[in-house]
């Protein structure tokens, strides 16, 4: 195939799914505003963690008046609109902590919460769609980045949020790349597929350094005791048994799972390009995961599983460069995981050790570890989704091990890291501003 016809292909078919060339899974230019006849909405959503701190964010939505959806047209807009309303959400649920929620989310704003929602055909709760995909914009040429709308924790949340939308931005090199490999595969060109999957690695390993900036924006006690309750959910959550009543929309609890890292399409997506079998509760719970993403990128995730398998293409080659950066693409993905392990022990598992000893103890803590010991006790073992997390991460890790070709590598002789053109370019358009 000639190269105009292959980047013809690639771009219909990224358009087909409502993947962007530039930017991925991540929406293009979020709008920052919605029309006025939204105002009620707004004055609150952007003033969630002050209303929060004040204990009046559940007064202030109580007398927030029902307004129609009708006027939001555009998928933008809707987009907008959904990021607003599941933010005051949470914030409405989570705002007394654990041991004061509620059972029913009032209609005034439910109801516009599940309308919008059912457009957009997404649950009606705070989802990494919004929290991320759908909450930045560039504050100046430079690029410098700034967040829409936020919740409790202050430069912490931010830095979470941006961070996880960098480590989104340097998997677009390798997403493009997947339709190279596809057709390559189907027209037997080993060139073709090796060329892409080199790109692939590198992407995968663009996204490592950008997840470890998660050191540098992101206070552990901050995120373990303050943020983490806001993107958690009413489904297999101890403080929320029942789950929760969206009045005027539905007579029964219902329960939707909290925000999760598995709720991203990328590592979806490339687990179905390598051919990672998840099993088990771990398979089941990332296979749930899929209804919490924009429908037409849960339709690009089961468009890639249905193509013929690359694993079994390049065994069947047998040709050393292509097994090579196939095994370099697995390793590097094993990598990205034991780095997200990582992330997961400084940020949970440390903070949830930390916050039973000071319980334990009943002893005051210092300010720097207030946060920690108030933090809820329901999430200790679990992540924002329901997951039990570590068990979790390491099944995922683990099973992504298990589609090595060579069994000489068994995970332990990953490449270098790359060169960090991928994520230096992205860094250097759009970066986290310092303040």
């Amino acid at each position: 195939m000639g190269t105009e016809v292959k980047n013809t292909e690639t771009l219909l078919s990224l358009r087909k799914f409502h993947i962007s060339e530039d930017y991925g899974f991540i929406l293009p230019e979020p709008l920052t505003d919605l029309p006025v006849h939204y105002k009620p909405w707004m004055d609150i959503a952007r003033n969630v963690p002050e209303l929060i701190s004040s204990h009046s964010l559940r007064l202030r939505i109580h007398d927030m008046p029902l307004l129609e959806t009708h006027l939001l047209q555009t998928h933008r807009e809707l987009r907008f609109a959904r990021l607003a309303l599941s933010m005051m959400t949470m914030g409405y649920i989570w705002q007394e902590g654990e041991r004061e929620t509620v059972k029913v989310l009032p209609r005034n704003l439910s109801v516009p919460l599940c309308e919008v929602s059912r457009r957009l055909g997404l649950p009606p709760i705070l989802i990494h769609a919004d929290s991320v995909l759908a909450n930045w914009k560039k504050t100046d040429p430079d690029g410098n980045l700034e967040l829409l709308l936020t919740l409790p924790g202050g430069e912490s949340v931010r830095g979470f949020f941006l961070v996880t939308l960098m480590v989104e931005l340097a998997a677009v090199p390798g997403l493009k790349s997947f339709l190279d490999v596809i057709n390559g595969v189907h027209y037997n060109d080993v060139a073709m597929v090796t060329k892409a999957l080199d790109v692939v690695g590198q992407a995968i390993d663009s996204m490592k350094q950008a997840l470890k900036l998660m050191h540098e924006h992101v206070d552990p006690s901050i995120f373990y005791g303050i943020l983490r309750i806001y993107l958690s959910g009413w489904k297999d959550n101890p403080s929320m048994p029942e789950g929760l009543v969206y009045e005027g929309v539905h007579e029964k609890p219902m329960e939707f799972s909290g925000g999760s890292a598995a709720q991203s399409s990328i590592l979806h997506c490339f687990d179905e390009l390598l051919g990672v079998q998840h099993e088990g509760n771990s398979g089941a719970f990332l296979r749930r995961m899929r209804d919490y993403m924009p429908p037409s990128h849960k339709r690009f995730i089961e468009d890639i599983s249905r193509r013929p398998s690359l694993r079994n293409f390049v065994l069947q080659q047998e040709d050393v460069r292509l097994t090579h950066t196939f095994e370099q693409c697995v390793a590097r993905l094993v990598d990205f995981r034991n780095c997200h392990i990582n992330i997961v022990t400084r940020y949970i598992t440390i903070p949830a050790s930390r916050a039973k000893q000071l319980r334990a103890n009943k002893q005051d803590s210092v300010d720097e570890l207030d946060a920690i010991r108030k933090a809820p006790t329901a999430l200790e073992e679990r992540g924002t989704g329901g997951s039990g997390i570590m068990i979790f991460l390491k099944t995922v890790r683990d099973e992504t091990k298990d589609i090595y070709i060579s069994q000489c590598t068994n995970g332990s002789q990953v490449m270098p890291d790359a060169p960090m053109t991928a994520i230096q370019k992205a860094a250097s358009e759009l970066t986290i501003e310092r303040k």
